[in-house]
C-alpha cells in the first residue's frame, strides 16, 4: 500500500485506529502505515488525536500524551503556520472541502507528500497534481 517512493501523510483518523481496539482490521492497518518510512502529521493531527482519545474513548490526559508523544516519534511532525492556514483557504475554495479537512491537504502538500491517507476524504481524488487521497481500509 506505501508508494514506492515520496512522502506520505497520515490523517487523524488512522492514528485514531491506531489506539482504539473496537476494530481490530483497520488498527492493523493503521500501525502497519504509521510504522513505515516518511510518514507526516501535523500539529493538527495530534491535536485531534488527543481531542478525540479522551472525549470518546475516555482516556486519560495522560494516556494521550503518552499517545501524542509516541505519534510524534513514529512520523515527522510538520507544525501548521500561517502560509498553512491561508493555503488550507484556497484549497477549500477550489476542491470544496471543508476547512480543517484543507488544512490537512495543505500540511501534506507542504511536506511533498504524494499520498494522504485518510478515511474520510474523497478516495482517488489527486490534488494540485502532487497530492492522492486513499482510504487505506477495505
Amino acid at each position: 500500500m506505501r508508494p514506492m517512493n515520496g512522502n506520505v501523510f497520515i490523517d487523524t483518523n488512522l492514528l485514531v485506529y491506531s489506539y482504539s481496539y473496537a476494530e481490530p482490521e483497520k488498527q492493523r492497518i493503521a500501525q502497519q502505515l504509521i510504522s513505515g518510512d516518511t510518514s507526516f502529521i501535523s500539529t493538527q493531527v495530534l491535536q485531534e488525536l488527543a481531542n478525540t482519545l479522551t472525549k470518546k474513548f475516555k482516556f486519560t490526559f495522560a494516556d494521550a500524551i503518552k499517545a501524542i508523544n509516541e505519534s510524534r516519534d513514529n512520523s515527522i511532525l510538520h507544525i501548521n503556520t500561517e502560509s498553512t492556514i491561508v493555503q488550507a483557504c484556497k484549497v477549500a475554495e477550489r476542491y470544496g472541502f471543508s476547512f480543517y479537512d484543507s488544512l490537512i491537504i495543505s500540511a501534506a502538500l507542504e511536506c511533498e507528500c504524494v499520498i494522504l491517507y485518510s478515511e474520510d476524504m474523497n478516495n482517488s481524488q489527486v490534488i494540485e497534481k502532487k497530492l492522492k487521497i486513499v482510504n487505506p481500509f477495505p
